[in-house]
């Protein structure tokens, strides 16, 4: 019997067990809980509480104005609808880059509104940050590749690591974090080959948005995988409501597409 059958609470250990047998992770974003008790229902591993909030649900250009009282608010309606899934709620921009100090404050008051881990965005960069946090007690998910919070200093929304040395920079980034104790990381936005070789280089769960098939897992924006999202679609992006019956119905192929490996397609990736 399943997880999702029994209806027990999906936690690390369960992530890490899927890791290791080869179970693709399937994620999607939640802000709600009326979203997250469908996403339990529907047989989602894991909901992110991601600061991409800022873009469907606020209307902003960037994830820049989301702030940590928002933060807090959505992880806890989240946690108040879901009872199953794995919640991971996303630490906004500067809220933790300022000192480990700040970001244990700040980690742990997500924690306290439900969230079982925090997400960070950065490389090696972090490590200590990482480390900082982990060593009491807060699981954290690294991110590299692109990380939305950098949108400025990258140039806007591009593919990372195209070229050689930005390639092996992300390798050298990917090793420092889970070497810092980062339990999961989430590779954003980079060449499909490149995903292949940072996930079978690491012992923790890869989580790909544009990264590939070959990654742990696969996430997308809630409001992206429902085409209902009125900016830019991001090639990664598949609209898992077409052709479906409900709601429900979608998200149940988007599980069913990340388990069986068809998505993401060759169309989805760089």
């Amino acid at each position: 019997m399943s997880y999702l059958e029994h209806n027990k609470p999906i936690t690390l250990h369960e992530i890490k067990r899927m890791h290791s047998t080869g179970e693709k992770i399937a994620t999607l974003t939640g802000y709600d809980a009326s979203f997250a008790a469908l996403l339990d229902r529907c047989g989602i591993d894991l909901i992110l509480i991601g600061d991409s909030l800022g873009n469907v649900l606020q209307g902003h250009g960037t994830t820049l104005p989301v702030t940590m009282e928002q933060m807090i608010y959505h992880t806890e309606c989240v946690c108040r609808g879901g009872r199953r899934c794995f919640v991971a709620a996303d630490m906004p921009w500067a809220s933790y880059q300022e000192n480990r100090e700040q970001a244990l404050r700040n980690a742990s008051r997500l924690m306290a509104a439900g969230a079982q881990m925090v997400k960070l965005e950065g490389g090696a960069i972090m490590a200590e940050t990482v480390n900082f946090m982990v060593e009491r007690g807060i699981p954290v998910w690294a991110h590299i590749g692109l990380t939305p919070q950098s949108v400025h200093a990258l140039g806007g929304y591009r593919v990372q690591g195209k070229d050689e040395a930005a390639a092996r920079r992300m390798k050298d980034d990917a090793l420092a974090l889970q070497q810092a104790g980062a339990s999961m990381m989430l590779i954003e936005m980079i060449p499909a080959a490149l995903g292949a070789e940072i996930t079978q280089s690491l012992k923790i769960p890869t989580i790909g948005i544009g990264a590939g098939p070959a990654c742990s897992g696969q996430i997308l924006v809630l409001h992206d995988m429902l085409g209902i999202y009125p900016g830019k679609t991001a090639r990664f992006v598949r609209n898992f409501m077409a052709g479906a019956s409900s709601i429900d119905d979608a998200v149940k192929v988007y599980v069913t597409a990340v388990k069986d490996g068809s998505f993401p397609a060759t169309e989805h990736c760089y």
